[in-house]
């Protein structure tokens, strides 16, 4: 069996219940293409190669893992990517859309998440787990203290629905928090009307001082002390319609 190894921040999901809903929660009538990051021992795998799909690939750095895959499971050498997710240009495997899905290493999640985001238009949809604090932050909304950088940047290109938890108690061996399901599908939006580059700077920039006005906090973006919009506000209350407006304003 396969040894959990703490600097990969492995926990691997034993219930099997929860490996059903998590695979359960994708969509794969739309999805035939679909990408599992952390496969460790597989459970998740199990159901995902039962599905009808025309590319199934599995994103694994340790080797332990890989061999487990591989050896005991009959996954194929051409479905296994060793390779960090984080370093992985989805191009590079498929031109086309490709759906993720994964128990993600605590450890990565939001780097995941940022990489997601980098590489949107080519995914349609994520399943996940994360730390509940990490899922809970992404499907937040406006005025929520857990609202933040990452909430803003998903939510301007997907939908997004916080599942269900996860106890402790599935995983072995178990971590020190309890792990929330989330599911983003990426929504309509092509063009934001401002630079996404530029939104996500302003964005950054806002929250990294988020306990003061964003009068205060965008000064370093704003040179030229140009009047905002929602200047006394604090960056956690502004949807994403209000930040693209901002945006505009200082870039303009």
């Amino acid at each position: 069996m396969v040894k959990p190894k703490k600097h990969l921040g492995q926990h691997f999901l034993t219930d099997l219940t929860i490996a059903q809903n998590i695979v359960g929660a994708m969509d794969f009538e739309q999805n035939k293409r679909v990408l599992e990051i952390g496969p460790g021992t597989g459970v998740l795998s199990q159901y995902l190669i039962k599905k009808d799909l025309e590319n199934i690939w599995l994103c694994e750095i340790d080797r332990e893992s890989i061999d487990y895959l591989v050896n005991e499971m009959g996954v194929p050498d051409y479905q296994i990517i060793e390779k960090s997710f984080l370093q992985l240009d989805l191009k590079s495997i498929s031109m086309d859309p490709i759906a993720i899905i994964g128990n993600f290493p605590y450890n990565i999640s939001s780097q995941i998440l940022f990489n997601v985001f980098a590489q949107r238009d080519q995914v349609p949809e994520l399943v996940g787990m994360f730390q509940k604090e990490v899922a809970a932050r992404v499907a937040a909304k406006p005025g929520s203290k857990t609202y933040g950088i990452l909430s803003v940047l998903l939510q301007a290109f997907y939908d997004i629905e916080y599942l269900f938890d996860v106890e402790r108690e599935a995983f072995f061996p178990p971590p020190k928090v309890v792990s929330g399901v989330l599911r983003m599908n990426r929504n309509q939006v092509t063009d934001l009307g401002c630079d996404v580059k530029q939104f996500t700077t302003t964005v950054k920039t806002a929250f990294n001082q988020r306990r003061k006005t964003l009068n205060n906090a965008l000064k370093s973006i704003n040179p030229d002390k140009k009047e905002l919009p929602y200047s006394t506000l604090r960056a956690e209350t502004l949807s994403v319609e209000q930040f693209v407006e901002l945006t505009k304003i200082l870039h303009n």
